[in-house]
Parts: C-alpha cells; structure tokens; sequence
C-alpha cells in the first residue's frame, strides 16, 4: 500500500479511516473484539451491546431507559410491545399526514387501477404517453412514502425489536415494489407484517398468504384450475417454511398449486360491478374482502395429496388445512429458527442452538417472541456481541439514531437515496429471496467507500434530514452530536487503539464525527 498522503489533515485522517475500516473487514474479526482485556470486564451482556443488536442502534435516551428498566424488563417489554406505543409527537404527526395513512389501500388501488384503465382511452399519443408518466409517478410517491414511514418508525418507535422484526419478515416474505402496483399495497402489506411480527408464525403465514401484495407478486393471482401457476406455491415451501432442503417434492409443489387456485386479486370497484356468477352449491364459498378474492370458479376441487397428507377437496377450508401442516411442520422450526439466529447471531448458527431454538418453536405452537426470549438468554447470543456486520439498513439507521437521538428529522430522502447506493433500498429486492444476511454481501470495497461518504454526509452537517421538500422548503438547524455521554461512557472503551489515535488527532468536530461513523467498531453490531 502506498504511503498516506500528508497534504492536509483531512486527507490524512480519511486515509486512516478507511485502511482500519479495511484491516478490520479483512480480518474478519471486529477489533473490538480482538481485545480480549477489554471484554474480560464486561457483562455477560453489555447494555449497549444488546440495545445495538435488538434496536435499531444505541442512543443515549435508550441507554437511559435500558438502565432505568433493568435489561430483562426492557427485554420482556420488547418482545411483548403494546399494540400502540405512542410515537414522539413531530414523527407521529409527520406519519398521520401521509396519503397511505388516509387512503384505505383497497380504495387507493381500486382508483388507481380505474385511471390505468382509462389511459388506454386517450387518443393522443403525447396526452397518454404524459397521463402514463403521471401514473408511475403517483406510484413512485406511494412507494416513496411507504419507505419514509418505515425509516421514521425504525427511527423513533419504542417499540424498536418490532420494528426490527417488521423488516425480518418483509425480508422474509419479500414482494418487489415495481411489480404491477405493488407499490400501493406496500404500506398495507407491512401494517399486516408488522401486527404479527412478534406472534405466533402460523397467524404470520396466514396473513401473508391471503394478501393482495404477495398474491400479485408471486402470481397467484393467475393461478386457476386448468391453468396453474406453480410460482407461489413453491416459494411458499422452499422460502417461506419448509426451507430447500425441507423434504418436499416437485409434485408437492404442484398439489400446492392446486390448492391455491382460486385465490387471487379483485381490483374491480365493488360498489360498480356484479360479483362473478357462481355455481348455486358454491356460492356461500365466494369470499371478498377488500381486494383479495377467494372465487369458486377458478378453483381446482379435485383431492389433493400434499406431503403425505391428503387434502380434501373442498374450497378455502384446504387453504387453512395447508397452513396448519406447514406452520407446524418440523422443517418449518429448523428454518425459521436458522434464519432468526442468522439475523441477530451468527452466519454460522450453533447446531446447538439451532435445536434449542426449533424445539422451542414447535412446543410453542410457533410463538417467535419465544423463540427470540430463548436465543437472547443463550450463552450462543451473549458471546456473539460485537460480531454481527451491520448490513446497510443497519448501517444507515444506526448512523441517524446515533446522531440526532430523538431529535426528529424533516426528511428520510437522503436515507432513502443512501439506501440505493448501498444497494439495500426498502421493498426493492426482485427476488423472492429478499436481501441477504450474511456478512459477505455487504463487505466489497465500494460498500465500504458509500459508508465512508455517508459518515462525512452525516458527521459534517445535518446532511439534509432537517430541510423539507417541496416548492417552500424549510430547514431546521441540527448538527451531529455524538461526542455525548453515551460515547464516553461506554462507545469509548470499545475502540481500538487504532481509532481512538485517529479520533484524537482529528482537525474538527465534523471530522471526528466522521471517523467515529466511518470506524470498524461501528460497522458491527
């Protein structure tokens, strides 16, 4: 490596930054924890520590209250929220003025659906090239709104595991926004996440299974009895329970199939169309409520056999059949359980724990705030503090909490905007998959030269996050504080020698915030 260059202190310090933001990555080990004198006084669990891994990122309000409550209160609050924490008043009222919060989605979408429809009546071409332009930009807004609540509630919600948890199962059931118009189900879709993320997986996968947004994305909404679609079907056991090493076949995909036929999306205004005709002994069986549709005529209603276990043909009652055998399946436990520890453990999860945590999920009729209650009393989870890469979600949250605390910002779009450029926007991943846990995605050095600007971005200013858009901005001063109590009482003794030397030698305040977020110590968590 050639010598740094010593033009100018500014130059000097983003040298350092980032060869110990490369020497930490390289080794594979965070410093922090490759001083083991530094551990050796902690307690099994450091306070900030887990406030890093269950929140979105420590603050110093959050330090306060974890003290204040004691850890396993505000642990066992954590994982048992009240069903609505009142957010700070700015971000609530910010939240309340959002069109998604006023538009039930079924209407927003049933009228957008209705104006698509009509653009084809346009008969000038330039009109209804404009009238389209209009139509995908309505929808940009939406979606842009969606991820706006999203980043404000990972911001400032008490509730902080379940909002990690919301993310978890977006991820986990993953629907892409660009598909169709999805974009106008994406605020309903994470509401329906969000309300289950810390219940019983089978009251999870319920939901997931009849919500419009999955049924557009993973097509079954075109699946019908002579014309099956096998998309959803095997998705939903090879990503979504079993796992693709869960011991089912090709034909179990195809009888899944089968059972899904008929459930789909109606985006006809009730109110101004005839319900399908249905066959007379059939008709109780229609279902609608908003936009998804259970419709008897597309149904296949022929016996089905589905992992060694025969479904009766007999309409949406196979459907909750389907979800109870694989909700309780034991390969559903395994998976789910793996996924979870790889989340907030290890991209290597103990076997130990593995087994610990899949047992837990089937004696408790797959109850996730269990299963997390377990993982976070494991010697496995207390001894993995310090270790687990924060992907960019983590990344760039953690940064704002860090350094506003519960100052409320103005504006998420430069959030969003760092986001795309670390290549983890929100509701942005095509596939099904969703964006990937493990540190080996997020270490490729023009990751590592994003996170480099997004700490000079939010270390030398307010970065934008206090200034308004539209045609009458207003801004808000704010300038980063994270030389704070929570840095010297507890970030400091962290440090490597390595960052604390460039930290001290640093010219301003702003390059000092920019060190300290651009350190190996805080790309962990």
């Amino acid at each position: 490596m050639a010598d740094p260059p010593t033009r100018t202190p500014s130059r000097f310090f983003t040298w350092m930054a980032l060869a110990a933001f490369a020497s930490g990555c390289a080794s594979g080990t965070p410093s922090p924890k490759t001083d083991p004198a530094r551990d050796s006084h902690l307690p099994p669990v450091d306070p900030v520590a887990l406030l890093d891994r269950v929140s979105w990122g420590a603050t110093g309000s959050s330090l306060q209250a974890i003290r204040s409550e004691g850890t396993q209160r505000w642990l066992h609050d954590q994982l048992h929220p009240p069903r609505e924490a009142p957010l700070p008043p700015p971000i609530a009222q910010q939240i309340a003025a959002l069109s998604i919060e006023t538009v039930p989605m079924p209407q927003r979408v049933i009228d957008l659906e209705r104006g698509r429809r009509d653009l084809d009546k346009i008969a000038d071409e330039d009109a209804r090239k404009n009238a389209r332009q209009a139509h995908q930009e309505e929808l940009n807004r939406i979606g842009r709104e969606t991820a706006t609540r999203m980043l404000l509630r990972a911001l400032y919600s008490p509730n902080q595991l379940q909002e990690q948890m919301t993310w978890f199962w977006f991820n986990h059931f993953n629907v892409f926004q660009y598909k169709h118009d999805e974009r106008a189900m994406l605020a309903d879709y994470e509401q329906t996440l969000r309300a289950h993320a810390l219940g019983r997986f089978r009251d999870l996968l319920a939901a997931v299974v009849r919500h419009p947004a999955m049924l557009v994305y993973l097509d079954n909404a075109q699946n019908a009895a002579n014309h099956v679609n096998e998309n959803y079907a095997r998705e939903l056991m090879e990503l979504h329970t079993l796992g693709v090493n869960g011991g089912y076949t090709q034909h179990d995909v195809q009888e899944l199939a089968r059972v899904l036929t008929g459930f789909g999306v109606n985006r006809n205004d009730p109110g101004a169309s005839e319900p399908p005709r249905i066959k007379a002994d059939r008709a109780s069986q229609y279902v609608r409520q908003g936009l998804y549709e259970f419709n008897p005529n597309r149904h296949d209603y022929g016996d089905k056999q589905l992992l060694a276990t025969t479904i009766r043909g007999r309409g949406p009652a196979e459907l909750d059949q389907v979800i109870d055998l694989l909700s309780g399946h034991p390969a559903t436990a395994r998976f789910i359980s793996r996924k979870l520890a790889l989340f907030f453990v290890s991209d290597d999860p103990p076997a130990a724990l593995l087994d610990k945590m899949a047992a837990r999920f089937t004696h408790s009729g797959g109850d996730i705030a269990s299963v997390l209650q377990l993982m976070f009393d494991s010697p496995e989870f207390a001894a993995s503090m310090h270790t687990r890469y924060k992907d960019p979600v983590h990344y760039v949250v953690s940064a704002v909490r860090l350094a506003y605390d519960d100052k409320p910002i103005l504006n998420a779009g430069p959030m969003i905007s760092w986001l795309n450029r670390t290549g983890e926007a929100p509701y942005n991943r095509q596939t099904p998959d969703g964006y990937p846990l493990t540190e080996s995605a997020w270490t490729g050095p023009g990751q590592l030269t994003a996170r480099f600007e997004i700490a000079k971005a939010i270390g030398s200013g307010s970065a934008g996050l206090f200034k308004t858009e539209g045609p009458a901005p207003t801004e808000r001063p704010a300038f980063p504080q994270l030389s704070n109590a929570l840095y010297f009482e507890a970030t400091e003794r962290s440090l490597a020698s390595a960052t604390r030397q460039a930290l001290d030698q640093a010219a301003s305040p702003q390059e000092w915030n920019m060190l300290l977020l651009s350190s190996p110590e805080f790309m962990i968590r």
